[in-house]
Protein backbone atom coordinates (compact mmCIF):
# COMPACT_ATOMS: atom_id res chain seq x y z
CA UNK A 1 0.00 0.00 0.00
CA UNK A 2 1.29 3.43 -0.92
CA UNK A 3 2.32 5.53 2.10
CA UNK A 4 0.02 8.41 2.98
CA UNK A 5 2.02 11.59 2.12
CA UNK A 6 0.46 13.51 5.01
CA UNK A 7 1.49 10.85 7.52
CA UNK A 8 5.00 10.84 6.06
CA UNK A 9 5.13 14.65 6.36
CA UNK A 10 4.00 14.49 10.00
CA UNK A 11 6.64 11.88 10.78
CA UNK A 12 9.42 13.91 9.19
CA UNK A 13 8.29 17.13 10.85
CA UNK A 14 8.17 15.52 14.30
CA UNK A 15 11.59 13.98 13.68
CA UNK A 16 13.20 17.27 12.62
CA UNK A 17 11.33 19.71 14.88
CA UNK A 18 10.23 17.89 18.07
CA UNK A 19 10.41 21.12 20.11
CA UNK A 20 7.89 22.87 17.85
CA UNK A 21 5.58 19.85 17.91
CA UNK A 22 5.75 19.76 21.74
CA UNK A 23 4.92 23.48 21.90
CA UNK A 24 1.83 22.97 19.71
CA UNK A 25 0.70 19.94 21.72
CA UNK A 26 0.66 21.99 24.93
CA UNK A 27 -1.91 24.32 23.31
CA UNK A 28 -4.24 21.48 22.25
CA UNK A 29 -6.87 19.44 24.05
CA UNK A 30 -5.40 16.29 25.61
CA UNK A 31 -7.39 13.77 23.46
CA UNK A 32 -6.26 15.50 20.24
CA UNK A 33 -2.66 15.68 21.42
CA UNK A 34 -2.75 11.99 22.42
CA UNK A 35 -4.09 11.07 18.97
CA UNK A 36 -1.16 12.88 17.31
CA UNK A 37 1.54 11.39 19.55
CA UNK A 38 0.02 7.92 19.27
CA UNK A 39 0.12 8.16 15.49
CA UNK A 40 3.84 8.96 15.35
CA UNK A 41 6.62 6.38 15.21
CA UNK A 42 7.56 5.48 18.81
CA UNK A 43 11.00 7.11 18.55
CA UNK A 44 9.49 10.41 17.34
CA UNK A 45 6.67 10.26 19.87
CA UNK A 46 9.06 9.68 22.76
CA UNK A 47 11.21 12.66 21.69
CA UNK A 48 8.16 14.90 21.51
CA UNK A 49 6.94 13.81 24.97
CA UNK A 50 10.41 14.41 26.40
CA UNK A 51 10.15 18.04 25.30
CA UNK A 52 6.64 18.58 26.61
CA UNK A 53 6.08 19.94 30.13
CA UNK A 54 5.90 17.16 32.72
CA UNK A 55 2.22 17.49 33.65
CA UNK A 56 1.02 17.80 30.04
CA UNK A 57 3.22 14.87 29.00
CA UNK A 58 1.72 12.62 31.69
CA UNK A 59 -1.84 13.66 30.73
CA UNK A 60 -1.15 12.88 27.08
CA UNK A 61 0.54 9.60 27.97
CA UNK A 62 -2.45 8.48 30.04
CA UNK A 63 -4.80 9.23 27.13
CA UNK A 64 -2.83 7.02 24.71
CA UNK A 65 -3.88 3.41 24.21
CA UNK A 66 -1.98 0.74 26.15
CA UNK A 67 -0.10 -1.03 23.30
CA UNK A 68 1.29 2.30 22.08
CA UNK A 69 2.26 3.30 25.64
CA UNK A 70 4.51 0.25 25.86
CA UNK A 71 6.15 1.09 22.53
CA UNK A 72 6.80 4.66 23.71
CA UNK A 73 8.43 3.36 26.90
CA UNK A 74 10.67 1.05 24.86
CA UNK A 75 11.86 3.98 22.74
CA UNK A 76 12.26 6.51 25.57
CA UNK A 77 15.46 7.21 27.48
CA UNK A 78 15.18 5.27 30.78
CA UNK A 79 15.55 8.32 33.04
CA UNK A 80 12.77 10.15 31.19
CA UNK A 81 10.59 7.03 31.15
CA UNK A 82 10.95 6.66 34.92
CA UNK A 83 10.12 10.35 35.47
CA UNK A 84 6.97 9.90 33.38
CA UNK A 85 5.97 6.69 35.15
CA UNK A 86 6.34 8.31 38.57
CA UNK A 87 3.66 10.85 37.64
CA UNK A 88 1.12 8.10 36.89
CA UNK A 89 -1.25 6.58 39.47
CA UNK A 90 0.18 3.36 40.89
CA UNK A 91 -2.34 1.12 39.11
CA UNK A 92 -1.73 2.80 35.75
CA UNK A 93 2.01 2.58 36.30
CA UNK A 94 1.82 -1.20 36.75
CA UNK A 95 -0.40 -1.60 33.65
CA UNK A 96 1.91 0.56 31.57
CA UNK A 97 5.01 -1.36 32.64
CA UNK A 98 3.20 -4.56 31.65
CA UNK A 99 2.80 -3.22 28.09
CA UNK A 100 6.54 -2.60 27.68
CA UNK A 101 8.98 -5.17 26.32
CA UNK A 102 10.45 -7.58 28.90
CA UNK A 103 13.90 -5.94 28.64
CA UNK A 104 12.52 -2.43 29.13
CA UNK A 105 10.26 -3.61 31.95
CA UNK A 106 13.19 -5.16 33.85
CA UNK A 107 15.32 -2.06 33.32
CA UNK A 108 12.63 0.41 34.41
CA UNK A 109 11.57 -1.69 37.40
CA UNK A 110 15.16 -1.74 38.68
CA UNK A 111 15.43 2.04 38.26
CA UNK A 112 12.18 2.61 40.14
CA UNK A 113 13.72 0.86 43.17
CA UNK A 114 16.19 3.73 43.59
CA UNK A 115 15.34 6.85 45.58
CA UNK A 116 14.03 9.85 43.60
CA UNK A 117 16.86 12.12 42.49
CA UNK A 118 19.54 9.47 43.04
CA UNK A 119 22.11 8.57 40.40
CA UNK A 120 20.49 5.14 40.06
CA UNK A 121 17.15 6.73 39.19
CA UNK A 122 18.77 9.02 36.60
CA UNK A 123 21.07 6.52 34.89
CA UNK A 124 20.66 4.54 31.68
CA UNK A 125 21.46 0.87 32.40
CA UNK A 126 22.38 0.33 28.72
CA UNK A 127 26.06 1.14 28.95
CA UNK A 128 29.01 -0.06 26.85
CA UNK A 129 31.68 -1.82 28.91
CA UNK A 130 34.69 -3.54 27.36
CA UNK A 131 38.03 -4.97 28.48
CA UNK A 132 41.20 -2.93 28.19
CA UNK A 133 42.44 -5.37 25.55
CA UNK A 134 39.45 -4.78 23.23
CA UNK A 135 40.10 -3.09 19.87
CA UNK A 136 38.61 0.13 18.56
CA UNK A 137 36.72 -1.92 15.92
CA UNK A 138 35.01 -3.93 18.66
CA UNK A 139 34.07 -0.72 20.44
CA UNK A 140 32.54 0.80 17.29
CA UNK A 141 30.53 -2.38 16.70
CA UNK A 142 29.08 -2.08 20.21
CA UNK A 143 28.26 1.59 19.61
CA UNK A 144 26.34 0.64 16.45
CA UNK A 145 24.44 -2.02 18.41
CA UNK A 146 23.31 0.61 20.92
CA UNK A 147 21.94 2.99 18.27
CA UNK A 148 19.93 5.24 18.31
CA UNK A 149 21.19 6.13 21.81
CA UNK A 150 23.86 8.82 21.71
CA UNK A 151 27.12 7.42 23.04
CA UNK A 152 29.99 9.67 24.12
CA UNK A 153 32.20 7.27 26.08
CA UNK A 154 33.05 3.57 26.32
CA UNK A 155 34.02 2.31 29.77
CA UNK A 156 36.77 -0.21 30.38
CA UNK A 157 36.39 -2.74 33.19
CA UNK A 158 38.28 -5.64 34.73
CA UNK A 159 37.13 -9.27 34.98
CA UNK A 160 34.75 -8.39 37.84
CA UNK A 161 33.16 -5.48 35.97
CA UNK A 162 34.94 -2.83 38.07
CA UNK A 163 35.57 0.50 36.36
CA UNK A 164 39.19 1.09 35.29
CA UNK A 165 39.17 3.70 32.52
CA UNK A 166 37.10 5.41 29.84
CA UNK A 167 37.61 6.17 26.15
CA UNK A 168 35.80 8.95 24.27
CA UNK A 169 33.98 8.06 21.08
CA UNK A 170 35.97 10.62 19.07
CA UNK A 171 39.27 9.14 20.23
CA UNK A 172 37.98 5.67 19.32
CA UNK A 173 36.76 6.73 15.87
CA UNK A 174 40.04 8.46 14.97
CA UNK A 175 42.42 5.83 16.39
CA UNK A 176 44.45 3.69 13.95
CA UNK A 177 42.89 0.36 13.01
CA UNK A 178 43.77 -2.44 15.38
CA UNK A 179 44.48 -0.07 18.29
CA UNK A 180 43.67 -1.35 21.76
CA UNK A 181 41.32 0.69 23.91
CA UNK A 182 43.84 0.63 26.73
CA UNK A 183 46.20 2.70 24.57
CA UNK A 184 43.79 5.64 24.20
CA UNK A 185 41.83 5.42 27.44
CA UNK A 186 41.83 7.83 30.39
CA UNK A 187 42.51 6.02 33.64
CA UNK A 188 40.40 6.47 36.78
CA UNK A 189 37.56 8.58 35.26
CA UNK A 190 35.02 10.45 37.43
CA UNK A 191 32.22 8.22 38.70
CA UNK A 192 29.26 8.38 41.04
CA UNK A 193 27.68 5.80 43.34
CA UNK A 194 24.23 4.55 42.34
CA UNK A 195 22.79 5.70 45.69
CA UNK A 196 24.36 9.19 45.50
CA UNK A 197 22.02 12.19 45.48
CA UNK A 198 21.62 15.04 43.03
CA UNK A 199 23.98 17.31 45.01
CA UNK A 200 26.88 14.87 44.58
CA UNK A 201 26.25 14.66 40.83
CA UNK A 202 26.23 18.45 40.59
CA UNK A 203 29.49 18.63 42.56
CA UNK A 204 31.18 16.28 40.08
CA UNK A 205 29.90 18.32 37.13
CA UNK A 206 31.31 21.50 38.64
CA UNK A 207 34.79 19.99 38.97
CA UNK A 208 34.95 17.90 35.79
CA UNK A 209 34.26 18.52 32.10
CA UNK A 210 32.44 15.34 31.13
CA UNK A 211 29.84 14.29 28.59
CA UNK A 212 28.69 11.19 30.46
CA UNK A 213 29.07 9.99 34.03
CA UNK A 214 29.46 6.28 34.86
CA UNK A 215 27.39 4.98 37.76
CA UNK A 216 28.92 2.28 39.96
CA UNK A 217 27.70 0.09 42.79
CA UNK A 218 29.33 -0.44 46.18
CA UNK A 219 32.00 -2.68 44.64
CA UNK A 220 32.81 -0.16 41.86
CA UNK A 221 31.11 -2.25 39.17
CA UNK A 222 29.54 -0.26 36.36
CA UNK A 223 25.75 -0.48 36.53
CA UNK A 224 24.80 2.40 34.20
CA UNK A 225 25.65 5.81 32.82
CA UNK A 226 24.12 9.25 33.21
CA UNK A 227 24.15 10.76 29.73
CA UNK A 228 24.83 14.36 28.75
CA UNK A 229 21.22 15.55 28.37
CA UNK A 230 20.29 14.05 31.75
CA UNK A 231 23.32 15.71 33.38
CA UNK A 232 22.28 19.12 32.04
CA UNK A 233 18.67 18.52 33.06
CA UNK A 234 19.84 17.57 36.57
CA UNK A 235 21.67 20.86 37.03
CA UNK A 236 18.73 22.90 35.70
CA UNK A 237 16.22 21.12 37.91
CA UNK A 238 18.42 21.53 40.97
CA UNK A 239 18.76 25.27 40.37
CA UNK A 240 15.04 25.86 39.81
CA UNK A 241 14.11 23.68 42.79
CA UNK A 242 16.31 25.83 45.04
CA UNK A 243 14.57 28.97 43.80
CA UNK A 244 11.18 27.47 44.70
CA UNK A 245 12.14 26.10 48.10
CA UNK A 246 13.64 29.44 49.17
CA UNK A 247 10.14 30.94 49.17
CA UNK A 248 8.33 27.97 50.71
CA UNK A 249 7.23 26.21 47.53
CA UNK A 250 7.66 22.44 47.20
CA UNK A 251 10.43 21.22 44.90
CA UNK A 252 7.91 18.85 43.31
CA UNK A 253 5.42 21.55 42.29
CA UNK A 254 5.28 22.52 38.62
CA UNK A 255 3.55 25.36 36.80
CA UNK A 256 0.79 22.99 35.65
CA UNK A 257 0.38 21.06 38.91
CA UNK A 258 -3.16 20.76 40.23
CA UNK A 259 -4.63 23.40 42.53
CA UNK A 260 -5.05 20.84 45.31
CA UNK A 261 -1.37 19.85 45.14
CA UNK A 262 -0.25 23.49 45.17
CA UNK A 263 -2.47 24.32 48.17
CA UNK A 264 -1.25 21.30 50.18
CA UNK A 265 2.40 22.15 49.59
CA UNK A 266 2.22 25.93 50.02
CA UNK A 267 -0.30 26.37 52.84
CA UNK A 268 1.89 25.07 55.71
CA UNK A 269 4.64 27.55 54.86
CA UNK A 270 2.12 30.37 54.52
CA UNK A 271 0.98 29.61 58.07
CA UNK A 272 4.61 29.73 59.18
CA UNK A 273 4.95 33.07 57.42
CA UNK A 274 1.78 34.29 59.13
CA UNK A 275 3.21 33.38 62.51
CA UNK A 276 6.43 35.26 61.80
CA UNK A 277 4.43 38.27 60.60
CA UNK A 278 2.68 38.35 63.98
CA UNK A 279 6.10 38.33 65.65
CA UNK A 280 7.08 41.42 63.63
CA UNK A 281 3.74 43.03 64.44
CA UNK A 282 4.29 42.34 68.14
CA UNK A 283 7.58 44.24 67.96
CA UNK A 284 5.76 47.24 66.50
CA UNK A 285 3.15 46.91 69.25
CA UNK A 286 5.82 47.36 71.90
CA UNK A 287 6.28 50.93 70.69
CA UNK A 288 2.61 51.85 70.33
CA UNK A 289 2.98 54.86 72.62
CA UNK A 290 5.96 56.23 70.70
CA UNK A 291 4.14 55.85 67.37
CA UNK A 292 1.06 57.59 68.81
CA UNK A 293 3.22 60.59 69.86
CA UNK A 294 5.16 60.80 66.59
CA UNK A 295 2.96 59.69 63.67
CA UNK A 296 5.75 60.33 61.17
CA UNK A 297 7.38 57.14 62.47
CA UNK A 298 4.56 55.05 60.99
CA UNK A 299 5.10 56.69 57.61
CA UNK A 300 8.85 56.01 57.61
CA UNK A 301 8.76 52.51 59.10
CA UNK A 302 8.40 50.71 55.70
CA UNK A 303 11.46 52.59 54.40
CA UNK A 304 13.73 51.07 57.04
CA UNK A 305 12.17 47.60 56.77
CA UNK A 306 12.38 47.65 52.95
CA UNK A 307 16.05 48.59 52.86
CA UNK A 308 17.02 46.00 55.46
CA UNK A 309 15.01 43.37 53.58
CA UNK A 310 16.79 44.09 50.31
CA UNK A 311 20.18 44.06 52.03
CA UNK A 312 19.49 40.68 53.59
CA UNK A 313 18.24 39.26 50.28
CA UNK A 314 21.46 40.35 48.54
CA UNK A 315 23.64 38.63 51.14
CA UNK A 316 21.44 35.52 51.07
CA UNK A 317 21.67 35.25 47.27
CA UNK A 318 25.47 35.53 47.26
CA UNK A 319 25.95 32.96 50.03
CA UNK A 320 23.40 30.56 48.54
CA UNK A 321 25.21 30.68 45.21
CA UNK A 322 28.54 30.09 46.96
CA UNK A 323 27.15 27.02 48.74
CA UNK A 324 25.52 25.68 45.57
CA UNK A 325 28.74 26.00 43.57
CA UNK A 326 30.87 24.62 46.44
CA UNK A 327 32.82 27.90 46.54
CA UNK A 328 32.29 28.03 50.31
CA UNK A 329 31.43 25.65 53.14
CA UNK A 330 30.37 26.29 56.75
CA UNK A 331 34.06 26.37 57.76
CA UNK A 332 34.32 29.70 55.89
CA UNK A 333 31.65 31.20 58.15
CA UNK A 334 33.84 33.82 59.83
CA UNK A 335 35.24 35.18 56.58
CA UNK A 336 31.84 35.23 54.86
CA UNK A 337 29.94 36.80 57.75
CA UNK A 338 32.65 39.42 58.32
CA UNK A 339 32.61 40.38 54.65
CA UNK A 340 28.80 40.63 54.48
CA UNK A 341 28.51 42.51 57.79
CA UNK A 342 31.08 45.09 56.68
CA UNK A 343 29.39 45.38 53.29
CA UNK A 344 26.04 45.98 55.00
CA UNK A 345 27.62 48.50 57.36
CA UNK A 346 29.23 50.52 54.55
CA UNK A 347 26.16 50.36 52.30
CA UNK A 348 24.01 51.28 55.29
CA UNK A 349 26.16 54.32 56.00
CA UNK A 350 25.86 55.53 52.41
CA UNK A 351 22.10 54.95 52.31
CA UNK A 352 21.70 56.49 55.78
CA UNK A 353 23.28 59.74 54.64
CA UNK A 354 20.83 60.12 51.77
CA UNK A 355 17.86 58.98 53.88
CA UNK A 356 18.68 61.31 56.77
CA UNK A 357 18.95 64.33 54.47
CA UNK A 358 15.72 63.43 52.67
CA UNK A 359 13.81 63.03 55.95
CA UNK A 360 15.20 66.31 57.28
CA UNK A 361 14.03 68.14 54.12
CA UNK A 362 10.63 66.45 54.34
CA UNK A 363 9.98 66.84 58.09
CA UNK A 364 12.22 69.73 59.11
CA UNK A 365 13.28 67.65 62.13
CA UNK A 366 16.99 67.12 62.70
CA UNK A 367 16.26 64.48 65.34
CA UNK A 368 14.02 62.43 63.04
CA UNK A 369 16.65 62.53 60.29
CA UNK A 370 19.32 61.41 62.74
CA UNK A 371 17.17 58.58 64.13
CA UNK A 372 16.32 57.10 60.73
CA UNK A 373 19.95 57.41 59.60
CA UNK A 374 21.22 55.54 62.67
CA UNK A 375 18.46 52.92 62.30
CA UNK A 376 19.35 52.42 58.64
CA UNK A 377 23.00 51.68 59.42
CA UNK A 378 22.14 49.29 62.25
CA UNK A 379 19.32 47.44 60.47
CA UNK A 380 21.22 46.99 57.20
CA UNK A 381 24.30 45.64 58.99
CA UNK A 382 22.13 43.17 60.95
CA UNK A 383 20.25 42.18 57.78
CA UNK A 384 23.47 41.42 55.91
CA UNK A 385 24.65 39.38 58.89
CA UNK A 386 21.39 37.40 58.90
CA UNK A 387 21.42 36.91 55.12
CA UNK A 388 24.86 35.33 55.32
CA UNK A 389 24.31 33.45 58.58
CA UNK A 390 20.98 31.71 57.95
CA UNK A 391 22.09 29.46 55.03
CA UNK A 392 25.42 28.72 56.70
CA UNK A 393 23.67 27.64 59.92
CA UNK A 394 21.22 25.44 58.01
CA UNK A 395 24.06 23.85 56.05
CA UNK A 396 26.11 23.18 59.20
CA UNK A 397 23.23 21.35 60.92
CA UNK A 398 22.57 19.18 57.89
CA UNK A 399 19.48 20.98 56.62
CA UNK A 400 18.79 22.21 53.09
CA UNK A 401 19.99 25.85 53.10
CA UNK A 402 17.53 26.71 50.36
CA UNK A 403 14.50 25.51 52.33
CA UNK A 404 12.44 28.65 52.94
CA UNK A 405 15.49 30.75 53.81
CA UNK A 406 13.73 33.87 52.56
CA UNK A 407 10.83 33.38 54.99
CA UNK A 408 13.21 33.17 57.95
CA UNK A 409 15.21 36.11 56.64
CA UNK A 410 12.13 38.27 56.15
CA UNK A 411 11.22 37.83 59.82
CA UNK A 412 14.73 38.69 61.00
CA UNK A 413 15.04 41.77 58.78
CA UNK A 414 11.57 43.06 59.68
CA UNK A 415 12.24 42.68 63.40
CA UNK A 416 15.70 44.25 63.05
CA UNK A 417 14.31 47.19 61.09
CA UNK A 418 11.34 47.83 63.37
CA UNK A 419 13.32 47.35 66.58
CA UNK A 420 16.23 49.58 65.56
CA UNK A 421 14.07 52.41 64.21
CA UNK A 422 11.39 52.43 66.90
CA UNK A 423 13.86 51.65 69.67
CA UNK A 424 16.11 54.56 68.74
CA UNK A 425 13.09 56.81 68.35
CA UNK A 426 12.01 55.92 71.91
CA UNK A 427 15.47 56.49 73.33
CA UNK A 428 15.90 59.82 71.52
CA UNK A 429 12.30 60.98 71.84
CA UNK A 430 13.41 64.31 73.27
CA UNK A 431 15.08 65.16 69.94
CA UNK A 432 12.02 64.44 67.79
Amino acid sequence: MKENPFEHLNERYSELYPDEVAERLEEMDVPDAARIVGGLPPRNGSEVLARTSAQVASDIFLAIGMPVRGELLDAMAPARAVALLMRLPEEERARTLGAASPAARRSLTSLLDYAPGSAGRLMDPMVITLRVSATVEQALDRVRDLAPRRVFDVFLVDEEGRLLASAGIQAIATAPKGSRLGEIAHKDPPRVADVAGRAEIEAILEGERISSLPVVDFEQRVVGVIRYDTLIDTVERGATADVQSMVGVSREERALSTVGFAVRKRLPWLHVNLGTAFVAAAVVGLFETTIARFTALAVLLPVVAGQSGNTGAQALAVVMRGLALREITPRHWLRVITKEALTGLLNGSAVALVTGLAVYVWSGSTGLGLVIAMAMVLSMALAALAGAGIPLILESIGQDPAQSSSIILTTVTDVAGFLSFLGLATLLASML
